[in-house]
């Protein structure tokens, strides 16, 4: 695994404590909450869930940053994640998303971390402006 020393996870979707999805049962067994983030990006709504690509914008997203619990179950529990995210895939599926290192703003600092950008093509979805889906989808309601 590329870049081992970095232990911790963004989510932005799914995953963020305020949705409380089984998604989010499992990283809260597995994952501490460290607070409130943001990273360079945009976020877009596709439906049932949101999708999330970096930019050189001055656009934000707006998630939650979590550290695993223990080093050694990393690679374990971020296994388990990137099947949830459709990560690795079969010869016949399509590449939903793909985890990368990115720069999460937190507080008043700046660190790394995995995130699940988008693989896909985002032309003719809508942007979610406020970058935080928990507040764009309470707007919806």
């Amino acid at each position: 695994m590329k870049h081992p020393e970095v232990y911790q996870l963004f989510v932005y979707g799914s995953l963020r404590s305020g949705f409380r999805s089984p998604a989010y049962e499992y990283i809260s067994r597995y994952f501490d909450l460290i607070g409130e983030a943001k990273v360079k990006g945009k976020l877009f709504d596709l439906g049932e869930y949101p999708a999330a690509k970096p930019t050189d914008e001055n656009k934000f997203i707006i998630g939650e940053l979590y550290k695993i619990r223990s080093e050694n179950e990393f690679a374990w529990a971020i296994g388990q994640l990137d099947d949830y995210e459709g990560v690795h895939v079969g010869f016949d599926e399509t590449q939903l998303y793909r985890r990368d290192i990115t720069e999460v703003y937190v507080a008043d600092t700046i660190t790394k971390a995995w995130i699940y950008w988008y693989h896909g093509d985002l032309n003719d979805k809508p942007v979610i402006e406020s970058g935080d889906v928990l507040q764009y989808m309470e707007q919806k309601k």
